[in-house]
């Protein structure tokens, strides 16, 4: 907290101790993760490039994409933050990232605010310090460009906010205040429905902060928020064709996965591989025994979380203001029950845990919450007011905490000592074919998914890519104008992995002109410019 002091006339804030800890905390996780940004670590793809590829068009006026390319239900925000940057500076993958490292910022920030409100100074100092670490798995959600989580976590704080501010009565401007709540829940549902629980306990902790007051103009202005909010969303939907619509899109996407795999499995994968990777506690490359015991864990702290805040709401003053701060932590703790109930619903939490594990970055959210009965236990114990099993407790609770520490640091500096060095190697050889073929060509290219978007970005559309699969057969074409266009091109040429499925089967189909037709090996890539396309689709 900042209180104000007097100096030569003026009143400027002063920090308190555990709020300079936090903003020292804050400062250095920005700066650590400025610098894997300005290093493009972690690497790029290219889904985050078709992301980049459409703040692209935003920023020339060529389009403005509701959706993802290829997609009906990924919001494409994170795209118009980017569009002045790279209308300005040009396609790079930091002047892309940076709106997200602006996001982080802002989210650690808002999330101090809560915990302090919520807990207590040192408290929230200790939430921000592991919140400023950041193995691959955490930072990746953070920093790159790929749809939804970095402007939804920060948009569900001030959410939780607003309503604490309107129930403790610091809010003044009130129905300004709610029609932010609304626009905040529909710019959130456009943007990713993953935060749907989260929203869902956000507007229920309103409802109970301010029921009367949405009887009347305040509930307009609520409800004229989400529409404005999610008014992209709706407009794109009104338009769809059949079965195109955002509902009919996600439906099928969920249901893909296959034969669903034992509850047993998919719990064991969310909870024991899932949980730990979300909050940076494990190496990108799965947990060990060790680490997974906080999944074990995490459950127990959910039911203590609620325990407590339901202990301090009946103890409570009578007033909104006094019992809203318990409130707010039963809407993290059912947000992040509900979150992960809808994961480990899906059979990837166990066909594929250690991939899809980035579904769960939104339980940071409730971090403050779940962190909240080992606090308790611990200070407790610390200060001498418990029981022999109090005092077990709390040493128990305090070596958590540690633990909890340990694991996130030492992930950390293992992935900032070791693990950028992949990430690197692979953006030079991305950037060195993007710079050999904008130079020498040729311009109107095939390759796989993985291959193009990012091609199509790192050469600012100088270089042209159609997408195919192994078999040489059209594949995901996420923008139809790239595909048209190399369709069109009289000499296509082919950019293909060494030694990969695309590469020996397009040598198959070359056959005696394989080699004749190879121009270049650069970064791990072959180059085929043959005398005649070879389209075996036609």
């Amino acid at each position: 907290m900042s209180h104000a002091e007097q100096h030569r006339g003026r009143w400027r804030p002063r920090l308190d101790r555990p709020a300079l800890v936090a903003l020292l905390f804050g400062l250095a996780g920005v700066v650590y993760r400025l610098i894997l940004t300005l290093f493009t670590v972690p690497v790029s793809n290219s889904d985050e490039a078709t992301f980049g590829l459409a703040a692209l068009h935003i920023g020339q006026g060529r389009e403005h994409p509701v959706f993802l390319y290829g997609q009906h239900y990924m919001g494409t925000l994170e795209s118009y933050l980017a569009a002045p940057l790279v209308a300005v500076f040009g396609p790079s993958w930091p002047v892309l990232r940076l709106p997200m490292l602006v996001l982080y910022a802002l989210f650690l920030y808002l999330i101090h605010r809560l915990t302090r409100r919520l807990g207590t100074p040192w408290f929230a100092a200790f939430v921000v310090g592991l919140l400023a670490l950041g193995p691959e798995r955490v930072v990746r959600d953070q920093l790159t460009v790929v749809g939804g989580r970095p402007e939804v976590k920060p948009a569900v704080l001030l959410m939780l906010l607003i309503t604490v501010g309107l129930a403790a009565g610091t809010i003044h401007r009130r129905r300004l205040a709610i029609g932010l709540f609304g626009l905040l829940v529909g710019v959130s549902v456009w943007s990713d429905w993953l935060i749907l629980p989260y929203l869902a306990v956000a507007g229920l902790a309103l409802v109970w902060a301010v029921r009367r007051e949405l009887l009347g103009w305040s509930g307009l202005l609520l409800v004229a928020g989400v529409v404005v909010g999610v008014a992209p969303m709706i407009v794109d939907n009104l338009r769809a064709g059949p079965g195109d619509d955002s509902l009919s899109v996600f439906r099928d996407v969920s249901t893909k996965a296959g034969p669903q795999p034992p509850w047993s499995d998919r719990i064991r994968g969310g909870l024991l591989e899932g949980v730990p990777l979300a909050h940076g506690f494990c190496p990108v490359d799965g947990c060990g025994r060790l680490q997974q015991w906080f999944g074990v864990l995490y459950p127990v702290l959910l039911l203590a979380a609620a325990a407590l805040a339901v202990l301090a709401y009946r103890h409570a003053g009578a007033s909104r203001g006094e019992r809203v701060g318990p409130v707010v932590q039963l809407a993290l703790v059912a947000g992040a029950a509900l979150t992960l109930l809808s994961y480990v619903r899906s059979p990837l939490a166990a066909t594929s845990p250690l991939d899809n594990a980035r579904y769960l970055s939104v339980l940071q959210l409730s971090l403050p919450a779940v962190l909240w009965p080992l606090w308790v236990a611990a200070l407790t114990a610390w200060r001498g007011t418990s029981s022999v099993l109090g005092r077990v407790a709390g040493a128990l609770s305090t070596a958590v905490l540690a633990a909890l520490t340990v694991a996130t640091l030492v992930t950390t500096v293992l992935f900032a000592a070791t693990g950028t060095a992949a990430s690197r190697t692979e953006e030079r050889q991305a950037r060195k074919l993007a710079a050999a073929l904008r130079a020498d060509g040729p311009h109107e290219v095939y390759g796989d998914y993985w291959t193009c978007n990012r091609l199509i970005f790192n050469t600012d559309e100088a270089v042209v890519c159609g997408v195919l699969d192994d078999a040489l057969t059209p594949g995901q074409n996420r923008y139809r104008p790239y595909w048209r266009q190399v369709g069109r091109a009289e000499r296509p040429g082919y950019v293909v992995e060494v030694d990969s499925p695309m590469d020996r089967r397009l040598r198959g189909l070359l056959a005696d002109r394989a080699d004749a037709a190879l121009v270049r090996e650069v970064g791990g890539y072959r180059v085929y410019h043959p005398d005649t396309p070879v389209r075996p689709w036609r």
